[in-house]
């Protein structure tokens, strides 16, 4: 874990947006999607491994895609919001950073259905940027090795979300 406080991350975000969106209003840009990523970053930083950058990608996608990798990783054959490959076994090997500084450390990839992500938002009664932004945020938590096994865990977690969506004034 990092002890400064004053560490900032750098995340290094690549967007692969395969859904194409028509989206309802703005859509949520590459640049809003890593400013995102760099503030939750940033929020998180006693929870991310000891590292000088970081790597994930997120990818946009449809209901088909995601539930196929829904059967295939967790042989549930029916679509989901979200689904997260981390990269990193909990707990954490113990990296310093001196062992690769070229490198960033890729910490995984984040799946969100937007198809599912458009049908939350309206069940929801909130637009479809903050839907996505809540998605995406779950799944750099499981990144970071949270999970919801549980009731209680499943609350903290949520809890843990809507932090961070504050922070987005989201």
């Amino acid at each position: 874990m990092i002890a400064s406080e004053t560490f900032k991350p750098v995340i290094e975000l690549n967007v692969q947006d395969v859904f194409q969106v028509n989206w309802e209003s703005e859509p949520v840009l590459s640049q809003t999607w890593k400013q995102w990523f760099q503030a939750w970053g940033q929020a998180l930083v006693s929870e991310l491994p000891v590292a000088s950058d970081y790597e994930l990608t997120l990818r946009l996608t449809g209901d088909q895609e995601i539930q196929s990798l829904n059967s295939q990783y967790r042989q549930k054959n029916q679509p989901t919001d979200v689904l997260a490959f981390a990269t990193l076994e909990w707990d954490f090997p113990t990296i310093t950073p001196e062992e690769n500084p070229l490198e960033p450390l890729y910490l995984g990839d984040i799946v969100i259905s937007v198809e599912t992500a458009q049908k939350q938002a309206q069940e929801q009664g909130h637009t479809l940027k903050r839907e996505l932004a809540w998605l995406a945020v779950h799944g750099f938590l499981h990144l970071l090795g949270w999970d919801h096994p549980d009731e209680p865990s499943l609350q903290k977690m949520l809890q843990k979300q809507e932090t961070l969506l504050k922070f987005l004034s989201l």
